[in-house]
């Protein structure tokens, strides 16, 4: 295939393995084919079900990428593809044959752009060669406004934003998703911080679409995650296999030593023969899709502009030290105005007339990322509609079902070991954001689970899932205290705990123990840190400098152990202030423990928090003393005492402190993120790519003995 290319036989039956051998010979080869050539069509009615060792496809590629710099062919087989993509749209019935031609130039195509965006030098890519001449024959219908790439991703997105899925098409969604994973994967080459020079010519022409067609995608892909359509799995479509010869999904057997035509397929069919992934691919890959285009930031400095025809541009005499600014992505906001489908359309001010809002059932929407948390993919859904989409935060703050996604929420967190850091922030940012709303933080604790079959440490029965809620933050910050020592998702826990505190209603007694086990926990950290920055202090040290950074260090920590410990005092203080009478375990655990708290009676940063609790102390340890009992003190005869007075308690004598209030704001360079984790993501689900050319993010390269240089896995 990489020798020199012959021309192809015309008149040869397209079947034949010799025609299939010469047709892609003439592709990678360097005699370039007009766009009108017969050639095109030859090429993509050829079924796919040869097969070629790895070292053939890689000369292949670099043939063709060589080669391409002449024969424009990757231009002309995506305007091909386009083409076949407005016949598939243009007739209600489609036949076999178009769906092959589609299928086979959206895969062709992904292929050869991959290794080309692999192995590109130059940071505008002019590798790819879009630049096509457009008084070429054959290409009088091309809108000659239109670059090659936005023409491209008109034609893609808008088939996929107006097609359904089905039997006969999900073949071609399957391809055109990968497609799409692979157009966009320029971003994988760029640092993580995006610069005005940054060139990414796809999803730049994504973002520059038409509001209508970025609507219908948005609302496709979204359709597509919530509605899990299946892969149908024999594979036996008349697409692939018309003699009823092994097509490419049957070709199984041989798939550990040759290729499917080439290696370098992204989501391969034959990754699972499971029906459960194969059911769910789709809606995978639509949601990658769909996390990529919305987090995408496109970086501008403030001279540029969006000219007519659909390119990013800037004025080359810009001063270099303009502040860069970030363009709007459409995508986004769209997610942020989607609305539920139950709305009446006249609710939707401003919108009503339009039309281009997106509508789906949020109730579907919450039950299908309720089922689908456990993937990392649909926590990062979940956050980016309760943070930008007012309307689905507030669908789910009136959900009497909020266990449907606390549940797996709080189990993933109680598995936080097994975790990606990531991943337990996104789930620590949810439930903040959720914390925010009073209604949340008093229908948790009103919802009993009937038992925690996951939570392994005691029995759970009855337990409201609020109390789950700070058992399993209270499990996280120790868990963090031991491993991962992150002052963020310390903070982020006490946050949420704090919004929580003041609505707490009848608290478990496990739940009680624990959060005073925590003030004990960190009061002890606190004072051994104390200790050695005192003793550090007393010590004459050698090396000044050393003594000082060693000094510095210390009373960062300790700093940031005091506000830790404050905050656990202002939680506990709430409780008592705000909720005492609906929680006598938690009287009974500050009882239990009353002596962690004496050390901090007298500290000046900690002792009006104290008066409160003492002020509580007091009064019990009064009501007990006045008690005539008979023999010993037990557990039930002293919660006996606490509800007793709970009921008579009135609150003389507390001082009344401003409710903490945490609120969560994103970063200011969110993209810093976002961009690099949604694209960790894609590369986690099977999509490969070669991890020396990526800059996004570091990477550790596992070598495989077996494989060229170059074809290293992430």
């Amino acid at each position: 295939m990489g020798a020199a290319p012959s021309t192809p036989r015309l008149g040869a039956g397209p079947a034949s393995p010799g025609a299939a051998e010469q047709m892609f010979a003439a592709l990678v080869g360097g005699t370039a084919y007009p766009v009108s050539s017969e050639f095109w069509r030859q090429l993509l009615e050829l079924p796919l079900t040869q097969q070629w060792p790895r070292d053939r496809v890689l000369q292949a590629c670099h043939a063709f990428a060589q080669n391409n710099y002449h024969t424009k062919h990757l231009a002309k087989i995506l305007i091909h593809l386009v083409w076949c993509l407005q016949e598939c749209t243009a007739d209600s019935s489609v036949s076999y044959a178009t769906y092959r031609k589609a299928i086979n130039a959206a895969y062709i195509s992904s292929i050869f752009l991959k290794f080309i965006i692999e192995n590109a030098k130059a940071d505008n890519w002019q590798e790819l060669c879009l630049d096509i001449d457009k008084d070429e024959k054959g290409m009088e219908n091309f809108p000659s406004e239109q670059s090659v790439e936005y023409f491209l991703m008109k034609g893609v997105l808008n088939y996929l934003g107006s097609v359904d899925v089905s039997p006969e098409s999900c073949y071609l969604h399957h391809e055109l998703l990968n497609l799409m994973l692979v157009l966009m994967s320029t971003q994988l080459c760029s640092g993580p911080s995006p610069e005005p020079k940054d060139m990414h010519p796809f999803i730049d022409a994504a973002m520059l679409q038409d509001s209508s067609v970025v609507c219908s995608v948005v609302q496709k892909l979204l359709l597509n995650f919530v509605k899990r359509p299946q892969i149908p799995l024999n594979g036996s479509h008349p697409v692939f296999s018309e003699d009823g010869a092994p097509g490419v999904l049957q070709r199984v057997s041989s798939a550990a030593a040759n290729f499917v035509l080439l290696p370098y397929y992204t989501f391969n069919y034959l990754v699972s023969s499971s029906a459960e992934s194969a059911s769910s691919q789709l809606a995978e890959n639509s949601l990658l899709v769909l996390l990529i285009l919305i987090h995408y930031r496109k970086c501008i400095t403030m001279s540029e502009s969006v000219p007519s025809n659909n390119v990013y541009t800037s004025d080359l005499s810009t001063n270099i030290k303009d502040a860069p600014i970030f363009h709007d992505n459409p995508y986004y906001k769209v997610l942020n105005n989607a609305k539920d489908i139950q709305y009446d359309h006249a609710d939707v001010e401003g919108n009503a007339q339009s039309g281009l809002v997106v509508r789906l059932s949020f109730a579907s929407l919450f039950d299908a990322i309720g089922i689908c948390l456990k993937d990392e993919s649909s926590v990062l859904l979940l956050y980016s509609l309760v943070h930008g989409n007012c309307d689905f935060q507030e669908y789910v703050l009136v959900r009497t079902d909020l266990d449907t996604l606390l549940m797996p929420i709080l189990e993933m967190l109680y598995n936080a070991s097994r975790k990606t850091s990531n991943q337990i922030y996104m789930l620590l940012i949810i439930l903040l954001i959720l914390s925010q709303d009073p209604t949340f933080n008093a229908s948790v604790h009103k919802l009993v689970l009937p038992n925690v079959p996951w939570y392994h440490e005691r029995l759970m029965h009855q337990t409201s899932l609020g109390s789950l809620m700070v058992v399993i933050l209270i499990r996280t910050i120790k868990y963090n205290l031991s491993k991962l020592r992150d002052v963020y998702l310390h903070t982020n826990c006490l946050a949420i705990l704090a919004n929580m505190a003041p609505h707490v209603h009848r608290m478990s007694a496990y739940a009680s123990q624990r959060l005073v086990s925590l003030f004990d926990m960190l009061s002890r950290k606190y004072t051994k840190l104390a200790e050695l920055k005192n003793d550090k202090a007393l010590k004459v040290v050698s090396d000044q400098i050393e003594a000082d950074n060693i000094s510095d260090d210390m009373s960062t920590e300790l700093h940031i152990y005091t506000d830790f410990l404050r905050i656990v005092m202002e939680i506990i203080n709430a409780i008592l202030t705000y909720a005492l009478p609906r929680n006598p375990e938690v009287v009974y655990a500050v009882l239990h423990r009353q002596e962690v708290f004496q050390p901090f009676k007298n500290h000046p940063r900690f002792n009006e928090l104290l008066e409160n609790i003492y002020t509580v102390l007091d009064f019990f340890n009064s009501r007990m003393d006045m008690q005539q009992l008979d023999g010993e003190w037990s557990v039930d005869k002293v919660l006996e005492v606490i509800n007793k007075n709970c009921r008579s308690w009135r609150g003389e004598g507390m001082k009344m402190f401003t409710q903490l209030r945490f609120t969560y704001e994103q970063e200011s360079h969110p993209e810093e993120f976002f961009i690099p984790y949604a694209w960790r993501l894609v590369l986690s689900q099977g999509f490969s790519f070669n991890p020396g050319a990526i800059n996004l993010f570091p990477v550790e390269i596992h070598v495989d003995e077996d494989a060229p240089p170059g074809e290293q896995n992430v």
